[in-house]
């Protein structure tokens, strides 16, 4: 089982200033087993959950890759608008309806990536639909994280 000590400070009263190896040491101690401590990698810019509205399967291509507009909140989409970014994606494990974790151009996401708007296959792709592994959250690389709700800080 994974735990989060962002919800294990919500349940618990840690110490101000706790880490991650700190609270794992005191669960050994009071007799719970703890196989791993994984610090998430730090990420920079804006990451926001955000509703696929619509996909276009892009066709003639040696793998699938599919141009979606996403749903990113009030004031995210384009120039500051309302509006759905465009974005270009090789995941298949999502729907329109489906929510995902989006980073925004400007976003740096861990391992340094970069997140820009910039023309692939044909269109603009103005921010990046990711995967845990994308995230920091884990090696599970088979698809999109879907999540919920739309237009939350993720």
């Amino acid at each position: 089982m994974r735990l989060s000590l962002e919800w294990l400070s919500d349940a618990l009263t840690l110490p101000a200033g706790s880490t991650a190896d700190e609270v794992a040491q005191t669960l050994v101690r009071i007799g719970f087993e703890v196989e791993d401590v994984h610090t998430v990698p730090p990420t920079t810019g804006d990451l926001v959950i955000g509703r696929v509205v619509e996909i276009e399967e892009l066709t003639g291509l040696k793998k699938p890759i599919r141009f979606c507009q996403v749903d990113v909140g009030p004031g995210n989409g384009p120039d500051g608008s309302d509006a759905p970014r465009g974005i270009i994606c090789g995941a298949t494990n999502f729907a329109v309806g489906d929510t995902v974790v989006v980073a925004l151009p400007g976003a740096t996401l861990p391992g340094g990536f970069g997140i820009a708007s910039r023309k692939t296959y044909g269109h603009i792709s103005d921010g990046m639909i990711c995967s845990n592994r994308e995230l920091g959250l884990g090696q599970e690389h088979d698809g999109i994280l879907v999540v919920a709700p739309a237009g939350a800080d993720a």
